[in-house]
């Protein structure tokens, strides 16, 4: 157990220190904060402008922002969880794989009484605590901009909300962290490491779902899950790859747990896909052989 905890505290130690990740943060944070930014801007153009439309008299219409809820300010912040954040977490996992592996750390520590679960199981550990500590700086934000924006601290129930959406953000990231993993301890060369689960992120944020809803690209940068095309290509396109649309699927939970959007499509559908996609990528990196640990790196 001592060693466990030995190598999580190391993990937090060096994912703190790493430059590229901890840039990607600082972008990371810097949009959620500006997320709440821009709403308060939004808030305040709208308001202006009804105000003085209903000074004037040519409307009887409700302020467009009353009864609203507060949360619907986090739209944006979902797409970033989908973008900065998988990628974030995408460099993390090769970075921590890649740190050890030149200064050829596992080799010392596998030479001791040590398994090979046990010590990738510490590394995935230090980093899933480190993206909780992300995530929660950037859930303390969202509440504190929203509470601005709204000019009233929000109730319980938006806070419980906000809290879970981050927590089904840290296991839709989780997948991300560990797949990185597996391609940073299995590449042979840095670059490669890099490259191959950043090619699978885009396929499964961007290509995948436009196969089965032919929808325009920039589309799928919306908050909400694109609904798949009815009948010829697309809609078989859509059933066989459908479950593979791994943002689709944390959108879909997103807008329910937020209230956002009142089509959200079979939520807890959408959940088990991640909650799945996440299962298959840890165990997969848990049962990393020693062999591959212990494969030596190429410049």
């Amino acid at each position: 157990m001592g060693q466990y905890l030995t190598v999580v505290r190391y993990e937090i130690i060096g994912a703190s220190r790493d430059r590229l990740p901890r840039t990607l943060l600082i972008v990371f944070l810097g949009m959620i904060a500006a997320s709440g930014i821009i709403g308060w801007l939004t808030n305040q153009t709208v308001t202006a402008v009804y105000n003085q439309i209903r000074a004037d008299g040519l409307t009887g219409a409700p302020n467009p922002f009353m009864g609203v809820s507060p949360l619907r300010y986090m739209s944006n912040t979902v797409i970033y969880v989908v973008l900065i954040g998988a990628l974030l977490s995408t460099v993390a996992g090769v970075q921590t794989a890649l740190r050890d592996r030149k200064m050829n750390t596992t080799d010392l520590v596998l030479s001791r009484p040590v398994s090979p679960v046990r010590y990738v199981a510490g590394k995935l550990t230090g980093q899933a605590l480190w993206l909780a500590v992300v995530l929660a700086i950037a859930a303390f934000t969202n509440w504190v901009s929203i509470s601005v924006i709204t000019g009233t601290v929000l109730s319980l129930s938006d806070a419980g909300q906000i809290a879970l959406f981050y927590a089904m953000s840290w296991m839709f990231l989780l997948f991300f962290v560990s797949l990185g993993m597996i391609s940073g301890l299995r590449s042979g060369s840095e670059a490669i490491a890099l490259l191959v689960p950043v090619l699978v992120w885009g396929i499964l944020i961007f290509v995948v779902p436009q196969l089965g809803t032919a929808a325009h690209p920039v589309s799928l940068l919306n908050p909400v899950a694109v609904p798949p095309s009815q009948g010829g290509f697309f809609q078989l396109m859509n059933t066989v790859l459908g479950p593979f649309a791994l943002g689709e699927h944390f959108k879909n939970v997103s807008s329910s747990v937020l209230a956002t959007s009142v089509d959200a499509q079979t939520p807890v559908l959408s959940f088990l896909v991640v909650a799945l996609f996440t299962a298959v990528a840890v165990t997969s990196l848990l049962l990393t052989p020693r062999t591959v640990l212990r494969k030596a790196l190429h410049e």
